[in-house]
């Protein structure tokens, strides 16, 4: 299994990311996903979640109306797109995968993150 997060980087205030997060190992089809990140000296905090269909999106308060979480199940890529970047966005981001089984066993998987960081 693998999640593997790309499109980070260093972005003025203001401006715009896309990150994607290729998914391998799995049906990623028939998983829900997330955005989880973590800001330097503190802990996760989940970002934005979509269901496996990708019809149905929830977002953190913090980015509702700037982010967009969406995915394409043919290319196996989940993607979130960062506009109006704040500083408090600045932090490494996670994609993660979950699914829950048949008598109760829930399986997650996470990618090794990207960061994301202002000047």
């Amino acid at each position: 299994v693998r999640l593997v997060e790309s499109g980070g980087g260093l972005v003025q205030p203001g401006g715009s990311l896309r990150l994607s997060c290729a998914a391998s190992g799995f049906t990623f089809s028939s998983y829900a996903m997330s955005w989880v990140r973590q800001a330097p000296g503190k802990g996760l905090e989940w970002v934005s979640a979509i269901n496996s269909g990708g019809g149905s999106t929830n977002y953190t308060d913090s980015v509702k109306g700037r982010f967009t979480i969406s995915r394409d199940n043919a290319k196996n890529t989940l993607y979130l797109q960062m506009n109006s970047l704040k500083p408090e966005d600045t932090a490494t981001y996670y994609c993660k995968g979950n699914k829950l089984f048949p008598r109760g066993t829930l399986v997650n998987y996470w990618g090794k993150g990207t960061l994301v960081t202002e000047p």
